[in-house]
């Protein structure tokens, strides 16, 4: 498989469609898609929102077919617009909703411990990231003790699969034709994190399989770096990753390459 190029093999894709599309997709779902690739999107903008023409830039939609949609979801509560600034975000029956999915043992509750200990042996923020299709998820934080705190993700950060050491060290343990697949997909959102291009995203893939840690080095936030390592699955590939940010001064090699053993132990720690 070649990757040095994803992004000449990009198909052709329906305009509404952004987020986790299957190639078997049922008959008369495009309105569903195209709410799920709206709510995506305003999820990845946090709580400062977006306004109508971003939003359909972002999901390629005609304005009017954004409007409509915002609109219709507005008054089912799922998003909510600001009247002074005109931006959307997403709606009380959205928080609603996650409480309801959010009570069960999860994701955070399996990794926490090993959250805490890695940021307690660095010192430094510890992230765990979740894949969400063609996405990645923070959905955790903690905090470790050194004073300099690089909090680069709040908890609900959504980004193109990639953008990140959560999100590259999911990437790099996907097969091949995969990789190569979502980079394709991804490429035009790419250049909002730090002009990331899909060329650029495939070497950092090569390097992280070469290390065998995720190094983020080149993307989004100025003066900070981190390094990252995907929770192996034992049914299949790995959905979850733990990550580790500092500001660069404190990411010489050595210490990347510390980090990542520490990473290794508590993750291994994690599996038992």
């Amino acid at each position: 498989m070649d990757i040095r190029n994803p992004a000449r093999r990009t198909r052709r894709r329906d305009p509404g469609a952004t987020g986790t599309r299957a190639a078997g997709v049922v008959p008369g779902a495009q309105g569903v898609r195209r709410v799920a690739d709206l709510l995506r999107a305003l999820a990845s903008r946090g709580e400062t929102g977006a306004r109508l023409v971003e939003l359909a830039q972002a999901c390629r939609l005609e304005r009017p077919t954004a409007h409509r949609l915002l609109k219709a979801l507005d008054a089912e509560g799922l998003v909510a617009r600001d009247a002074r600034t005109r931006h959307y975000t997403l709606g009380t029956l959205v928080h609603e909703l996650g409480l309801s999915a959010g009570h069960r043992p999860g994701a955070r509750d399996r990794c926490g411990p090993a959250m805490r200990a890695v940021a307690a042996r660095t010192g430094d923020t510890v992230f765990l990231t979740m894949r969400s299709g063609l996405d990645s998820v923070c959905i955790d934080r903690t905090e470790g003790a050194f004073p300099i705190k690089t909090l680069t993700l709040d908890i609900g950060t959504r980004r193109p699969l990639g953008i990140g050491a959560g999100g590259l060290a999911l990437l790099a343990a996907l097969d091949d034709a995969e990789v190569e697949s979502i980079i394709a997909a991804n490429a035009w959102r790419l250049a909002a994190y730090g002009g990331m291009r899909a060329p650029a995203l495939a070497e950092m893939v090569r390097r992280a399989r070469r290390l065998g840690y995720a190094l983020n080095d080149r993307q989004a936030t100025p003066g900070a770096m981190s390094v990252g390592m995907a929770v192996p699955s034992p049914p299949g590939t790995p959905t979850l990753a733990i990550s580790v940010g500092a500001i660069a001064s404190r990411m010489q090699p050595a210490r990347q390459r510390e980090i990542a053993k520490i990473l290794k132990s508590e993750i291994r720690a994690l599996e038992r």
